[in-house]
């Protein structure tokens, strides 16, 4: 299983609020279609975003599990309501269940592969049953 590394607040806006677009510069990977991965959040905030709630200083800590069911390049990024950026590619999040403990863990950039212990303790919470 993947996870991927997002700043907060971004990686708390998609496990806790209604944030299901995740913006990028590159272009999906086609294997990671369909893929439930890990959601991380990064050690380093993005000291830009503007994004208030709870739930967004966790750090250093997989935060959720999503299912990435697509992804479009958007010029104005109107498509993907408030959360979506222009000229970036929208990586589409589905199925997104928040973990009500955060799994400590160092990220990676892209997509990286967290340890088995790290993948079932996110597990477990996600689903109740371990990979």
């Amino acid at each position: 299983m993947k996870a991927l590394t997002i700043r907060q607040p971004w990686a708390g806006a998609i496990a806790h609020q209604t944030k299901r677009v995740e913006n990028r510069t590159w272009q999906l990977p086609a294997k990671y279609w369909g893929a439930r991965i890990l959601i991380h959040a990064g050690a380093q905030p993005d000291r830009f975003a503007t994004v208030y709630g709870e739930h967004l200083d966790v750090y250093s800590a997989i935060v959720a599990v999503a299912t990435v069911t697509g992804c479009h390049y958007s010029e104005d990024g109107r498509c993907c309501g408030p959360w979506g950026e222009e000229n970036v590619y929208h990586w589409e999040l589905a199925d997104v269940t928040a973990l009500p403990e955060p799994v400590p863990a160092k990220g990676a950039l892209g997509f990286w592969t967290p340890d088995e212990e790290t993948v079932n303790a996110a597990l477990r919470q996600d689903t109740g049953v371990a990979w």
